[in-house]
């Protein structure tokens, strides 16, 4: 789950790190509001769940600037805030068809000298969650990470203990912060790692940490997702979920204890297990297709799963036919055929499904599929199966 950069700014402030006074503002008239108290100069920031913000563009607006806009006066700020919430923002995470902006970060203005880069990620090479800077932050750190991977520093970090103070310390001093600034960033470190443990996040960083020419250490910007799995342990994170910002078929799969996720192809996918769909999804592209989705149903999937499975894969207009692989083990084939053959009957499908079963009971699920009368394409094996769904599709 991701959470927008205001939201991640008041976990790192509660965790004692320095962010910049900032207003969310849901429209024009509350970002003029917000600039009121702030003061002038301020920035404005979209937020939406996207990376590259700055060097975004807003669709159809007739504007040259991004998501992140400098502004020295009420009237400015209202134009660009107009711009904000009429137009999509499009990035290159958000696709061509942008994503609308509902709140706009108003952020008073900070004079910056130095920018660097923190992050916290579970590395799965060694089992432990890393820290890792870099002494030039901002928005070119991916291509400095590509040219120069030797300059992002990187700390493992025990779970148990945390960041250690002697860590921070000499990352701190490997980062080229002075003795009088050296205390300070450390406590920004401290602070994102906690959040990072205490929370269960997947990803959280802090791009820029910024200095200002007085001295100061501020979290400019931050980013942050969350562990799905653990949200159950957090109901204070759940809470800062934005469903506008989400796939609506992967909220609905959700719903139903579906494993969904919308890709680019015109082959759906159903399957039970996560390595089978991965090893479906895999097999369909060696075959020349492209898969819509990965789908994992579980392994007792009942008729109304199947069922709001197949809705969920046809509101996709891109799908052009279906492919459902299926391992009977904990559930038999004969239960899982005859849960199709329902869903079939009820949902109505326009294109083809090609079915294939294995597991117990296989010899009886194919035969119910073949007995039905319906238009289901069987196959007995995964290649025969793809190869099928690929010529379908096409």
């Amino acid at each position: 789950m991701k959470i927008h950069e205001y939201q991640a700014k008041e976990l790192l402030a509660a965790a004692g790190a320095a962010v910049p006074r900032g207003i969310v503002a849901a429209n024009t008239q509350e970002s003029q509001q917000a600039f009121d108290k702030i003061g002038a100069p301020v920035v404005l920031k979209a937020q939406i769940h996207a990376g590259g913000r700055g060097k975004g563009r807003f669709k159809d607006s007739g504007q040259d600037w991004g998501g992140v806009k400098f502004v020295r006066s009420r009237d400015e700020c209202a134009k660009v805030a107009e711009v904000m919430f009429k137009h999509p923002l499009v990035t290159k995470q958000t696709g061509e068809q942008g994503q609308r902006v509902s709140k706009v970060l108003v952020q008073e203005a900070a004079d910056i000298a130095r920018e660097i880069y923190l992050g916290m990620v579970v590395d799965r090479a060694i089992g432990l969650s890393v820290l890792m800077a870099c002494a030039e932050g901002g928005v070119e750190i991916e291509e400095v990470a590509a040219r120069s991977p030797e300059k992002i520093l990187k700390v493992a970090v025990d779970p148990n203990a945390g960041l250690q103070s002697f860590q921070a310390r000499r990352l701190a001093y490997e980062l080229g912060f002075p003795a009088d600034q050296a205390p300070k960033a450390e406590g920004l470190m401290t602070a994102l790692v906690r959040v990072f443990l205490d929370k269960d996040c997947s990803l959280a960083e802090i791009n820029p940490v910024v200095v200002t020419p007085k001295g100061e250490v501020l979290a400019l910007d931050a980013k942050m997702t969350f562990d799905d799995n653990a949200l159950f342990r957090h109901p204070e994170i759940e809470r800062y979920r934005d469903e506008t910002e989400e796939n609506p078929s992967e909220l609905r799969a959700a719903r139903a204890g579906l494993s969904y996720i919308s890709l680019t192809g015109t082959i759906g996918c159903l399957v039970n297990g996560a390595g089978l769909a991965m090893s479906t999804m895999d097999i369909i592209k060696y075959h020349g297709g492209e898969p819509a989705n990965f789908l994992d149903v579980g392994g007792g999937a009942d008729k109304d799963q199947v069922t709001e499975a197949f809705r969920i894969l046809l509101s996709d207009p891109r799908v052009k036919a279906v492919l459902v692989n299926i391992f009977g083990g904990i559930m038999k084939c004969d239960i899982i055929a005859a849960a199709i053959l329902a869903a079939f009957k009820e949902v109505g499908f326009k294109v083809p499904l090609v079915v294939r079963l294995e597991g117990t009971n296989v010899e009886l699920g194919r035969k119910m599929l073949a007995e039905s009368g319906l238009n289901i394409v069987t196959a007995a094996g995964l290649t025969e199966a793809a190869k099928k769904v690929v010529a379908a599709a096409r």
